[in-house]
């Protein structure tokens, strides 16, 4: 059964390039837009309808409602929109094709944003379906799951947990993304409970970027300082 997404901000950038990976994946599709939808995406969508105005937001609902009592589950929602983290530092290759390390620097930042805001949706868009963890810790699951699986069990941990990236490093199809998070220790881990510890670690990541996605990912964590801040192990 084909799932139904729901998309805002789909004129452009994150919005336009998920509406199209849904509906090029056979699955459906209600979007959003402040203008108008691309040509593309309603040639792409049979029987579909142009609104505008008052019409929009009654579209919107109806579609939305049809869909999640007769079709299937409605799934994936997020907004487009969601501001990307921005490098504070960051080298390209100037030999490299602009549109080329545009698209790499573009599904890094994507990928990078899902680990400081948790929203899953960013992580499947940035991540190619054919996905591989090439640093697997154990017990994660391989692939796209592995990724959703470590954020949320980190998120019970440290609830606000965030990172900025202190440099990116974009050179051929490689994308090396250097990390720093924060947070405070608030919740659970495993028989620990926090206590509001301060959360400040490290993590570097080297992305192989094919065809606009993160195809592969080797990443190494400063799990030394984490454990000691969580109280895992003495200081």
């Amino acid at each position: 059964m084909s799932k139904v997404w729901l998309v805002t901000g789909s004129k452009s950038g994150l919005g336009r390039s998920i509406a199209e990976a849904v509906l090029a994946s056979g699955n459906r599709l209600v979007a959003t837009a402040r203008t108008s939808l691309t040509g593309k995406i309603i040639r792409s969508l049979p029987r579909t309808k142009l609104v505008t105005g008052k019409e929009r937001f009654l579209t919107f609902i109806a579609s939305a409602a049809f869909a999640a009592m007769f079709s299937a589950p409605l799934m994936h929602t997020f907004a487009a929109d969601t501001p990307l983290l921005v490098p504070h530092n960051l080298i390209v290759d100037r030999s490299l094709p602009k549109q080329q390390a545009d698209a790499q620097i573009l599904a890094a930042r994507r990928y990078d944003t899902f680990w400081n805001i948790g929203d899953e949706a960013l992580a499947r868009a940035a991540l190619a379906p054919n996905f591989v963890d090439n640093t697997l810790p154990s017990g994660r699951p391989q692939g796209i799951a592995g990724p959703l699986a470590a954020s949320k069990l980190t998120r019970l941990a440290i609830p606000d947990i965030g990172c900025e990236i202190e440099q990116m490093i974009v050179a051929g199809d490689r994308v090396v993304a250097h990390l720093r998070f924060r947070g405070h220790f608030t919740g659970r881990f495993g028989q620990i409970q926090g206590q509001g510890q301060t959360i400040n670690f490290v993590a570097t990541d080297i992305y192989r970027i094919a065809d606009g996605r993160v195809a592969e990912n080797w990443h190494i964590e400063d799990n030394l300082t984490l454990q000691q801040q969580l109280g895992i192990i003495p200081q």
